[in-house]
Order: C-alpha cells, then structure tokens, then sequence
C-alpha cells in the first residue's frame, strides 16, 4: 500500500494536487507542514499534522516541521471570523520552545537517518528580509484578484469584521515559505489542514512563477467530532499534549469517552494500529458497542504516543477507581498515596478543615467547593441523581459532609454527573 492509499483509507486525505502520488512513488521527498506558536504547547488538533509526518518518515521521505516564528506575529485569517490578537517577541520565543520540545517526542531528528526530521523557524529568513524586497520579489507575482479568490479572505471580507491587511498578506507569507524551503531545502511538498489549501496553493503558484519550477500538495480533513462539539475542546478548554496543561488522566478521558461514530473514524486517524487489526475490532464492537473495545483501544495508542505507558497504566488504573463497579471498590480502604494516586489529574478543590470538622449541608459544600457555581443548580443536581460523594449517590440536600465522609482523614472524593470528578482537600 502507498503513502497516499494509506493515508487515504485511515481518512486522513481530502485535497491533493496532480502529481503528488506519483512524485512520492518516485524519490525520498522533502514535505513541511507548518504549526503556529500560538501557545507554549500543542494541543489534539496538530496530532494529526505529527502523524502526517511521522507516516511520511516512516514511509521514507524527510519530514520538515516549519515553526512559524514570523507568521505567528501575523496570524492566519483562516477558519478566523475575527482577527487575532498579535503575539509579543518574548510570548512568542517561549511559545517557539515549548512547540519545538514537543515536536522532538514524535519525529526521528537522528542525523545519521539520511530521511532526518528537520525543525525551521521561518522568522530566520524573514528577519532579513525588508518590506520593499518582498513586495518586490513576492507580491508582483500574485495579483489581488487571485488573493482576494481564496475562501479564507472571502469569508472575512464577506463578514461584519472584515479583514486587516497584515492578515490578508498572510498567504504571501506562506507561499514564501514553500518557495524558500523548495529553493534552500529541496522541500517539493506541503501538507495541512483543508482549510489551508489556498495558503498551500499560493505556495506552489509563487514557486511556478519565480523559479519554473514544480511543487505538490495535499490537505487532511479538519477533525470533528458527531455531536457537533468542537473537536479537542472540553468544558474545561483545550485538551493538550504538555502534561501540565492537560493530565495524561484527563487526556486519556477524551479519547475513552468518544461517541461510537467518532471512536470508528479516530481509530484510523489517531493511531498506528494496522488495518486488519482495526477491521476486527469495528467487527467485535458492533457486535457488543457496549463493551467499548474501540475507544478503550484508541484511548490507549494514542495517550502511549503522546505521553508513555506508564502514564497509561496510571489513567487506566484511575479509570477502574474511579468508574468501577462500586462493589469492587472500598475507597476507605485506600491509604493516601493510593487515593491520590487514583485521583490522579482529578481537579482538586479545597476547604477549611474546621467547616468540615463543624459539618455542612452538602449544597453549601459543593458552592463553596466551587465545584457547583451557585446552591440553586446544587439543589437541582442533587435532586436529579447527579451527585455522589465518595462513590455514594446522595439525593437528600439535607446530607451532612463531615469529618466521617473523610477519606485518608483529608479528602472527599465527588462525582458530578457521569464523567466529572473532584478531590476536594481540607486546609488548614
């Protein structure tokens, strides 16, 4: 199977030039994909560029993650409906390095490897570069008419924000970057999301134009998820690769509560599993959904990818405390290391220590817990079944949280609703 079969049957291809697949069948082939420093770690949403580019290393070819260092002070319009707040210098470098750090975990950069992954930052070869040069050498080549064609600047100039013109020079910057990494790095390939097809096209346009000569490219689909949600996005924000941002427990949470439709199209996109072995689990799991094989399989590839195992058998295990059957679980049983352990990634609320000695009606507990925002929806959801303490359902808003609902003398575990869960700590 080619590179291009391969991506396409795990769904992982939409657009693609003419060419592409033959030109990937004929040489090892230097391709980039570009990724924004927009925070200081990547979140789910790139994991599909890495592995792009980690199925083009591995499928031979020289993968080039190009760090947009002077394009993030810019900001892409795409898939915008309004501007971007621009980035500082400093922002923007501490941003560059947490990017970079990540990038490292997924791709090969082993120099002895004659396909070595390469990091560029495209601030290196902007910084020299004066504004009557590029409009000179870039802009002269794209008309306005060609410009103002792509969807992205259409949207916005159609839309009540508008578009600024640092936003609407944006695709001259990244064709630029196509044109530079062909000319300087022998780079004949751009890969990126569909909504970054008329950047990509600029690119291989600019490369026509000034030097004669001929570029690919293909785009993925932008990810989403059945119900609608925003995908990667939870209640609590972004679901991020940086564990500090996002705990390997609260990532693994993701992928394991996927919905059944989603669970059958991430299989292919977010793991490495081959494709026999991914046809029988989407036989075993339709003949028992309930059993959850395939997001149980997804949930572990892709937080063993991201993280390690040993920060899978760790959410796993919280997983099973946390969600097992309550008769296999005694949580009093539990001494402090192993309940924090259980509780690993879980948020974790505070309150005084004599407020719970005293006793409290467990409506004010779980305001002032901050875990419900206000005693009324804490009235509602206790009266629905909604909440459990310490993996009991209470439904009299008359219970009293105390010094006996404490575990390891110091901590209430809470359930808010099926999937949320608190450790709540008292203080001094």
């Amino acid at each position: 199977m080619s590179l291009i079969e391969e991506l396409s049957w795990r769904g992982m291809l939409q657009d693609i030039m003419p060419g592409t697949e033959e030109q990937l069948k004929k040489e090892p082939t230097s391709s980039y994909i570009g990724f924004d420093p927009t925070a200081d770690s990547l979140h789910i949403g790139s994991l599909v560029p890495i592995l792009l580019l980690y199925h083009l290393q591995q499928d031979g070819h020289k993968p080039i993650a190009l760090i947009g260092g002077a394009t993030g002070m810019v900001g892409d319009p795409s898939g915008k409906s309004e501007e971007r707040n621009l980035l500082d210098e400093e922002t923007l470098q501490k941003n560059i390095i947490g990017v970079r750090k990540q990038l490292e975990k997924f791709l090969d950069f082993d120099p002895n490897r004659p396909n070595c992954a390469e990091i560029v930052n495209n601030y290196d070869w902007f910084k020299g570069l004066g504004f009557i040069d590029f409009l000179r050498d870039v802009g002269k080549h794209m008309t306005v008419n060609y410009m103002m064609s792509k969807d992205s600047v259409k949207k916005r100039i159609e839309g009540e924000t508008g578009i600024s013109y640092t936003e609407f020079a944006y695709q001259l910057m990244q064709g630029y970057d196509f044109y530079w990494l062909y000319t300087n790095k022998k780079c004949k390939l751009q890969m990126g999301g569909s909504d970054q097809w008329g950047n990509i096209t600029t690119g291989t346009e600019l490369i026509r134009k000034k030097s004669g000569g001929e570029a690919f490219a293909f785009t993925c689909p932008l990810i989403t998820k059945t119900d609608g949600g925003k995908f990667g996005k939870t209640e609590k924000g972004n679901i991020w690769l940086d564990p500090e941002k996002t705990s390997p427990f609260q990532f693994y949470q993701f992928w394991l509560n996927a919905a059944d439709a989603d669970a059958e199209k991430w299989i292919k996109i977010f793991t490495l599993l081959p494709k026999n072995e991914i046809d029988e689990l989407m036989a075993e799991h339709k003949q028992d959904p309930g059993s959850r094989v395939l997001q149980k399989k997804l949930a572990e590839c892709i937080t063993i990818f991201v993280h390690a195992k040993a920060e899978f058998e760790t959410a796993r295990q919280t997983t099973e405390q946390l969600f097992g059957k309550k008769e296999e679980i005694n949580l009093n049983e539990l001494s402090e290391a192993e309940l924090l352990n259980a509780m690993d990634g879980v948020p974790l609320q505070r309150i005084a220590a004599s407020t719970i000695n005293s006793g409290i009606d467990v409506v004010s507990f779980l305001f002032e817990t901050g875990i419900m925002p206000s005693k009324g929806e804490a009235r509602k959801m206790l009266v629905g079944g909604g909440i459990s303490i310490n993996k009991q359902k209470v439904l009299d808003i008359t219970f009293i949280v105390d010094s006996n609902s404490l575990l390891a003398n110091q901590y209430v575990v809470v359930q808010k609703g099926k999937k949320n869960h608190y450790l709540v700590k008292t203080a001094e």
